[in-house]
């Protein structure tokens, strides 16, 4: 059994940065990318807390891409052609809106990474979500598309009612 979520994290943020894609060269595509691993990440840690829900995943599936690509104005046949499409089948719709919820907005992704806290995922990681929670000019910048909160509202509206319910009560979460 896959007790590891590194497929559906690299998957769905494949997902992300080529459907939010960064401009300025080799070093922007790479602080985009590494903004959308944390998002996923973060997302995934919560969605699937133990080592049990990540087997379960790995057995069941994550339902792939096929309704992202359309929200996300990506034609599913308009790019990758035959073999190199068995990626998309690892990407999560919801661990993808989550994502989309935490890169457009750094409060909500900070209390996201706070809800992470002592979980399982943790355990024995030096994990650093800080190009998540606080990014700077450089990262904003190279990820411009990828955190704007109005091109990723079609993705990111599909289930934020659930990660809000999932971070529980506290504090408005979404304006």
């Amino acid at each position: 059994m896959l007790a590891d979520l590194s497929p559906l994290i690299a998957a769905t943020t494949y997902w992300l940065t080529r459907a939010y894609p960064a401009s300025g060269g080799a070093l922007a595509a790479a602080l985009c990318e590494a903004q959308a691993r944390q998002a996923v990440t973060v997302a995934a840690w919560l969605r699937y807390p133990t080592p049990t829900d990540a087997a379960l995943v790995g057995i069941a599936g994550t339902g792939g891409s096929a309704r992202l690509d359309g929200l996300g104005g990506a034609d599913a046949t308009g790019y990758d052609t035959g073999d190199d499409e068995a990626w998309r089948t690892w990407v999560d719709e919801t661990v993808a809106s989550w994502a989309a919820c935490l890169l457009a907005d750094p409060r909500l992704a900070g209390l996201a990474v706070a809800a992470l806290a002592g979980g399982g995922h943790w355990a024995g990681a030096l994990v650093d979500f800080r190009r998540l929670v606080a990014p700077d000019e450089q990262d904003r910048s190279a990820a411009a598309l990828l955190r704007h909160p109005d091109l990723l509202a079609p993705v990111a509206g599909l289930h934020q009612e659930e990660l809000v319910a999932r971070l529980g009560p506290g504090p408005a979460l979404i304006a």
